[in-house]
Formats: C-alpha cells, sequence, structure tokens
C-alpha cells in the first residue's frame, strides 16, 4: 500500500499552512474532478509543487457520494460503476487504498416482454443466459469473451497511453497479425448494431452489447458504437463492474489523501494567464493571481478551457473555427431513491445486477435513439438503473435498496420543470412496469434536471456526462478538434487533462496522466527542448 502523507484540511479560499504565502508554484490543476486529481498526484510524485483550484467546495467532479434521499441511504451522485478505473493501469500504479465490491451479477438487459440476458463474471453462467435466446450463442459468447482475453492487456495499453500509441499499437499488431489487425480495425468503426448480428444469433447477446454501447451518446446504428458495447460487455465479463465500497467518494478520498500539495475549495477559475503564448498561471474569481512557473493543467471541457478560460485571442484561428464545431453528447436526468424493501422485480433474475438496463429491445433502442437525434423527449426511455445496496450493502439498511436510473435527453441550453417532471414519471413507469408494487417502497427520492448537474459540477455542462460526443469524428486526434489527440495545446505550457481529450470519458484516470506527462516530458532538459520544438511545429502544421 502506498503511504503518504494525509493532505491537511484546507477550508474554501484558503491553502495549507505549508505552502501559505507563496504565490508560485511549479504547476496549478484547474479542477479536483478525478483526472485533476490524478495530473496533481503524478506531478508531486515528480516533486513539482502543485496547487490544485475547484470551483465548488467539493473534490471529486463527477465523482462524489451522498445522502441525498433519505438518512441511511447513500447515493452515488454521479458515476456509480467503474469497470475502466478498476481495469485502468494508471490508477492501478498509484496503488490507492480503495476496497473494491461487486455484486452477485454484472448486469441485466430486461426486456419489456419479461426475459433478461445477464452477464455475470462467471462466464459459463453468462453463456447459459444468452443461450435461452438463439442455440449456440453461449459458445459464441464464450469464444468472443476468449478472443478478448487474447488482446485485452494489449488493446488496454492501447487506450490509455497518449496518442499515437506506437509501442503498444506495436504490440497489439504483433499479438493479432496483420490478418486479424485488419479484421479488428473494421470492428472498432462497427455500429453495435451490426456487430450484434455479426457475432451472435440471439436477441440476448445483441442486446447485452447494444445497452453497453448506450452508455454514451451513440446510436444503434451509429459508427463506432460497437468498440464501446464490446469494451464495456467484456469488461464486465473479466473484472466486473466493481464500486468501491462506501461510495465512489471514496475514490476521490483517496485520491485527496494521497496527494501532498495543497487544494483550494470554493474558487473558480476565471482566467488563464498567457504571456507571449505561454500559460503562466490562473487568475479566480476573486482578482486573485496564481502563477505557475512551469504548467497550467485544465480539468475542464474543451469548450470552457479554450474560449472560456484562455480566449481567442491567444488562439490560433483555425483553432477557434474548429471549436465552432465541436459537438456536446446528450443531456442526462437522474434519479436516487430509498426503497425500503427489495425491488420487486417480476423476473427475479435481475434482482442480483448491479446494473439493469431496462425500457426497450432492439427496435425500442433505435426509437429511443431515434427521438434524441430528432431533438424529442422519447415517450418510452430506456433506462440505466444502478442497484447500489445490491454491489456494496453499506449502501443503505439490511432489507433495503438505494437506488438510481438515468436517461438521456437532447442536449438544450434550458429545460422547463415541468418537462423534467413528466420525464421523471415516465422512468418511474418504466420501473413499475418491470417491477410491479416499486412505487409502494419508495421512501424518498432526488431528481437532478441537468441544470441540477452542472450546478453540481460545472464540467457537466448542460448536463452532458461525456464532455462531448462519442463519435467517431470526435475521437482518437479529433478528439476534442482535428489536432495532434495529445495533452498539448497551442499555448506552451497549458495542458488539457480532462474528458474531452483523449481517450475521453469514464473514471481511469487517463486524461489526467496524459497531461501531467506531457508536462513532465516537456520539462525534461535538452529531450524537452526537442519535445517543445516537436509539438510547436506539429500545432503550426496543424492550425495555420
Amino acid at each position: 500500500m502506498h503511504k503518504r502523507k494525509s493532505p491537511l484540511k484546507v477550508v474554501p479560499g484558503e491553502v495549507r499552512p505549508k505552502l501559505a504565502g507563496v504565490e508560485t508554484v511549479d504547476a496549478i490543476v484547474i479542477g479536483a474532478g478525478h483526472n485533476g486529481l490524478v495530473a496533481a498526484n503524478l506531478l508531486a510524485d515528480a516533486g513539482w509543487t502543485v496547487q490544485v483550484i475547484e470551483a465548488t467546495a467539493h473534490p471529486g467532479g463527477a465523482v462524489r457520494s451522498g445522502e441525498i434521499t433519505a438518512p441511511g441511504y447513500l447515493s452515488d451522485l454521479f458515476s456509480a460503476f467503474h469497470p475502466l478505473g478498476y481495469a485502468s493501469p494508471v490508477l492501478r500504479a498509484l496503488d490507492l487504498d480503495v476496497r473494491w465490491t461487486h455484486a452477485p451479477d454484472v448486469f441485466s438487459h430486461l426486456l419489456p416482454d419479461g426475459r433478461a440476458a445477464t452477464v455475470s463474471r462467471d462466464v459459463h453462467r453468462t453463456a447459459e443466459s444468452m443461450e435461452r435466446f438463439a442455440p449456440g450463442d453461449g459458445q459464441r459468447w464464450t469464444d468472443a469473451y476468449a478472443e478478448w482475453r487474447g488482446i485485452s492487456d494489449r488493446l488496454l495499453d492501447v487506450l490509455f497511453t497518449p496518442f499515437p500509441p506506437i509501442r503498444s499499437g506495436l504490440g497489439l499488431l504483433g499479438r493479432l497479425g496483420t490478418a486479424d489487425a485488419l479484421r479488428m480495425a473494421r470492428r472498432l468503426l462497427l455500429p453495435v448494431s451490426q456487430l450484434g448480428r455479426e457475432l451472435f444469433d440471439g436477441e440476448g447477446a445483441r442486446l447485452a452489447l447494444a445497452g453497453c454501447a448506450l452508455h454514451t451518446d451513440l446510436t444503434p446504428q451509429e459508427a463506432g458504437g460497437g468498440v464501446f458495447g464490446w469494451l464495456l460487455a467484456m469488461l464486465g465479463q473479466q473484472v466486473g463492474w466493481p464500486v468501491p465500497a462506501g461510495g465512489a467518494g471514496e475514490l476521490t478520498a483517496a485520491l485527496v489523501r494521497r496527494f501532498t500539495g495543497e487544494i483550494v475549495y470554493g474558487t473558480p477559475v476565471s482566467r488563464v494567464l498567457v504571456a507571449r503564448g505561454r500559460a503562466v498561471g490562473v487568475r479566480t474569481a476573486d482578482g486573485r493571481d496564481r502563477r505557475a512557473r512551469r504548467a497550467v493543467i485544465a480539468d475542464v471541457p474543451a469548450p470552457t478551457l479554450f474560449l472560456n478560460l484562455v480566449g481567442e485571442r491567444w488562439l490560433p484561428p483555425r483553432m477557434a473555427e474548429d471549436l465552432a464545431h465541436f459537438r456536446w453528447d446528450g443531456a442526462t436526468v437522474k434519479v436516487d431513491w430509498a426503497v425500503r424493501g427489495q425491488v420487486p422485480w417480476a423476473n427475479p433474475e435481475v434482482a442480483g445486477s448491479g446494473t439493469v438496463h431496462l425500457g426497450a429491445d432492439l427496435n425500442g433502442l433505435t426509437r429511443y435513439a431515434g427521438a434524441l437525434s430528432s431533438d424529442e423527449l422519447p415517450e418510452d426511455p430506456f433506462l440505466l438503473l444502478g442497484q447500489m445496496t445490491t454491489a456494496d450493502p453499506s449502501r443503505s439498511p439490511a432489507g433495503t435498496e438505494s437506488m438510481w436510473a438515468y436517461t438521456h435527453l437532447p442536449h438544450r441550453q434550458s429545460w422547463p420543470a415541468d418537462e423534467i417532471a413528466a420525464h421523471v414519471e415516465r422512468m418511474e413507469s418504466v420501473v413499475e412496469r418491470s417491477a410491479p408494487g416499486f412505487r409502494s417502497l419508495v421512501e424518498a427520492r432526488h431528481v437532478y434536471s441537468p441544470a441540477d448537474l452542472e450546478r453540481e459540477n460545472p464540467s457537466l455542462v448542460g448536463g452532458a456526462l461525456g464532455a462531448g460526443t462519442s463519435a467517431v469524428f470526435q475521437q482518437l486526434f479529433l478528439r476534442p478538434i482535428p489536432g495532434l489527440g495529445r495533452a498539448d495545446t497551442p499555448i506552451d505550457r497549458l495542458y488539457q487533462g480532462g474528458a474531452s481529450s483523449h481517450p475521453g470519458p469514464g473514471v481511469h484516470g487517463v486524461p489526467g496522466a496524459n497531461a501531467a506527462r506531457a508536462a513532465l516530458a516537456r520539462d525534461r532538459g535538452l529531450t524537452g527542448g526537442l519535445y517543445r520544438a516537436a509539438v510547436a511545429g506539429a500545432h503550426r502544421a496543424i492550425y495555420r
């Protein structure tokens, strides 16, 4: 276990006594979300003095917990299940003191007709569930999982290292060989509906993939959706979808405990200070300038960073043009419930699943996504539902359930309260149809509208959870806009460290780690000079 001195408590606007009075540090990190905290830890490990400046009164961004429904019922306010965090080599290398726990089953997709396709960490149990939908699909799932196991370590290395992943990419190519690599490249671009048809005969296994893909903003027919469905489903089979015991906030707390720099809360950053094309610090909303000798890392969405905090004056003209085409992912409405009893599922198979996808079959998923694409509210929303006490018994009293569900909405500037209330009614109706008597067991509920989500975490702009669409035109070297796909920006010593940058959303810490690595590479003697020159030259070529 990594032993670090616990940081002193910080109140809003104040600094730790050990750095009180110091106006300049090596690095300033904007935002104490998990990516910002990962970057801060890595820079502090390298011996840098680091100050994290957080706009809200709490660390963690979208990785937080609290009792928001009823006393004794602990809810994860935003993100909840963390297969990417559990598998992330970045978080593993930090050796965080977090205990993970699992539900008996990983997830179930519950069809409107009452049938369920269930993924368990026991591959034989999963295969039995898929076999009930089509003879042979049990073996097909087992074969698909064996294929995944053969390349998962190399593939995750490709996803979780800075772009371009030359060394890890060559390793994956060597593992696959040329013929299979070409076919894998095709698979990564398939819509999830097409991938499901190619791999399986029955609706159960196809829905397992499709429901996972709809954790993003992609439709079942959209290119690139297959890789997200395949990745989440196979990770669920391999490592589960675990949760931190005691709440998602325990992951944040572990990052804070490990960090030896300073954190300032309740202090929004209003401007990145730039001099001669170089980031030199930040100005906070209280009018105070804070200086950084070596780096400014921003764990905020790309439009917020470049258009609001930097300003177009310091951006290459073509970069400002590209940002005008940045696309957000959809909005979200989330409901948390305190349930005084077990959820009365009509199909008992889903009772042991930490996550339940419900409200739609394959055609229903397409209709749901089509409504969102048409800027309409789906009449029959598809729900992603979490049974948190099933995954972690500490979340509520014995025999009860702390539960949440969310669904996507079109991305809009604002939502009238009556529209949100009507959609929450639709969401509860979906649960009630699948679990008759559910409403009578609800002790209390809490609703987060898109505006509520953004108020609690300013990085969730308009209720968007992904800091930008997961569509293929905004991935890799196109994320957040056409460029290098790296944390470096055209402003020297300013780095992107949030989910708008490669490899995107998910609680894995990679954008923060990539930003810290870029800052360290730039500052490394002679090789740092070569690195700076190469990055600057590439940016001139891209944005001139």
